[in-house]
């Protein structure tokens, strides 16, 4: 397995990141598997998936690329740029990084992901971080950028979350579940961040990045120049609950009860959620959750309770008997 060896101060020092770039390359890999991670994943790739393999049918020198680039084992390092860490950076900046890398360096991270010699005629192709910015750029304006506000709402719903576990738990307990499998808190200031056989790593003096992405997938960067400041970046799934954008199917009789807003709220309270998770995940204003929230308080069908700088509500025993009562009507 990989794992880094992380000191007090790294961790103290880390920090929850939404990158655009990381979106859009997330989404990329999800086009290049053709396979959707979860059910809200499904109508988008059946929506984007035929004018990408269009796309790389009228480039074929953009397909071997992809291929090359995006391996079972490794990403080429100049596709997965680390985050810089001082605040968000918009797409446009981001990608600038993709096509500024040297094209010697482009293809050394080829044969890595690769593992072995870029082959022809991908290794003679001049220009091939701009090739590779350009795909992005196609992916970002056309899948990506149309749904945007919905994802960052999204990931900031996941961020709220995790941030209220790590108040409530600690590292341990936040880590060991931010990649299911793959990452986890071994202790002594272990963290496993993969289950590769990869040797250890030291990132204790850097800066530790937490990126979620909405797509299922997510992999490990770092750029470790003195002169740009060490930084090591986890780039993660958003929580199922969260990344499914479709939510729970509203029985009719609960929505003919409840209101089929109100409903869908109580549907989702299965697990904590904070106000602006819900807001994330319905779609609905900051208003409109808050008098759900109250009305359900109100009837008992839901608890509320504080962790951390967070409000969180879940459903009580009888939200849990009435929402149960319908499914099986």
């Amino acid at each position: 397995m990989g794992w880094w060896q992380v000191g007090a101060d790294t961790l103290a020092g880390s920090r929850f990141l939404v990158s655009p770039l990381a979106e859009t390359v997330a989404s990329l890999k999800t086009l290049h598997a053709g396979r959707a991670g979860h059910p809200g994943e499904r109508d988008w790739l059946a929506r984007h998936l035929p004018a990408y393999r269009a796309r790389l049918a009228a480039e074929p020198l953009d397909a071997l690329l992809v291929r090359a680039a995006i391996s079972p084992t490794w990403n080429a390092d100049f596709l997965t740029p680390t985050p810089l860490g001082d605040g968000e950076r918009g797409f446009e900046e981001e990608v600038a990084v993709v096509r500024a890398t040297p094209p010697a360096a482009a293809l050394a991270d080829l044969a890595v992901s690769v593992g072995g010699p870029v082959p022809e005629p991908l290794a003679a192709a001049p220009g091939l971080p701009g090739r590779l910015a350009e795909l992005l750029e196609w992916v970002w304006r056309e899948a990506v950028l149309p749904e945007w506000p919905r994802r960052r709402r999204v990931m900031e719903a996941d961020v709220a979350a995790r941030t209220a576990r790590l108040a409530r738990d600690g590292w341990a307990a936040a880590l060991d579940e931010l990649c299911p499998g793959r990452t986890r808190w071994l202790g002594d200031g272990r963290l496993q961040v993969n289950a590769r056989d990869y040797p250890p790593r030291s990132v204790s003096g850097g800066r530790l990045l937490l990126v979620p992405v909405t797509p299922a997938t997510g992999w490990v960067s770092w750029d470790d120049a003195p002169e740009a400041g060490e930084r090591y970046a986890i780039v993660y799934p958003c929580a199922g609950v969260l990344a499914d954008g479709a939510g729970p199917r509203v029985p009719r009789a609960l929505g003919a009860l409840l209101g089929p807003a109100r409903a869908g709220v109580l549907l989702r309270l299965e697990t904590p959620l904070s106000t602006s998770q819900l807001v994330a995940l319905t779609g609905q204003g900051l208003g409109s959750v808050g008098r759900h929230l109250k009305v359900l308080h109100d009837a008992g069908l839901i608890r509320r309770r504080r962790a951390g700088r967070s409000v969180l509500y879940d459903r009580t025993e009888a939200g849990t008997v009435l929402v149960r009562a319908q499914e099986r009507l």
